[in-house]
């Protein structure tokens, strides 16, 4: 004889409806994997305005549990210092939205910026894999304070340093867009703690497909980030793992 199964009262219907789906969604995005858009144009020409990544979130909690670390040339998004952006949501509460730079100093490490050149521990980074687009654009940054300092006070948030010792706990990040004002990061902010970071970019995922050709015009101020970047040329596949440039693993070992 086959038993009738009691219907499901009004709570199950609303976990297995609406919780379930919310609670898994969280638990995968918050501890395993997710993704995230690139807003704006600092980490030109390695990735442009509106691609997504791929971020294993997984790696950052082990990370602070203190299993394995970030290495330099990660890419990683992180909450920036409050004093350094913070936005409102229809004025109801602020916020600080995520950033995504490229690691440049681990703690300890000793960094200094000259025409344009970072020293991480007085061995001088190849720019290749940023100072070649730049010089093409004809916006390569030699003579700004922040291409000349560690720390510059341009944004009144940092005092001017010339050359900085990065804190236990912290992270020395800088964007790859390397014109005069392409990119705010620990230059004017300072360096970012490991508690703000939120994972390492292992990925571009989204679109699928781009155009090979990204020309920067760096003659022109905008709010508009689409505005700065004219792109053509013939449609490449846009799936590509985000790999540390050469000169931190020639440097600083894989």
């Amino acid at each position: 004889m086959t038993k009738l199964k009691n219907p499901p009262n009004a709570f199950q219907r609303l976990w297995k409806e609406l919780l379930e789906p919310i609670v898994f969604a969280v638990v995968i995005t918050q501890f395993i994997a997710t993704l995230v858009g690139v807003d704006g144009v600092s980490m030109m020409p390695n990735l442009r305005h509106h691609e997504r990544v791929f971020v294993p979130k997984y790696e950052t909690w082990l990370h602070k549990a203190g299993v394995g670390s970030f290495k330099r040339g990660d890419i990683l998004i992180f909450k920036p210092p409050a004093a350094a952006e913070t936005r409102t949501f229809f004025n109801l509460w602020s916020y600080r939205p995520f950033l995504i730079k490229r690691l440049i100093g681990l703690p300890g490490d000793k960094i200094r910026v000259e025409k344009g050149v970072v020293f991480v521990n007085n061995v001088a980074l190849s720019n290749d894999y940023t100072a070649s687009y730049w010089q093409q654009q004809g916006c390569w940054d030699t003579d700004s304070p922040i291409a000349n300092q560690a720390q510059s006070s341009l944004k009144g948030i940092v005092p001017d340093q010339a050359e900085l010792t990065v804190p236990a706990g912290q992270y020395f990040v800088m964007g790859d867009n390397r014109t005069e004002n392409g990119s705010e990061d620990s230059r004017l902010f300072g360096t970012v703690p490991l508690r703000d970071i939120a994972g390492r970019a292992a990925a571009v995922v989204w679109p699928i497909m781009r155009q090979e050709n990204a020309k920067y015009n760096c003659a022109i101020q905008s709010a508009n980030p689409a505005d700065y970047v004219t792109t053509s040329g013939k449609s490449v596949l846009n799936w590509r793992v985000l790999t540390r440039p050469e000169t931190f693993q020639q440097n600083f070992g894989k």
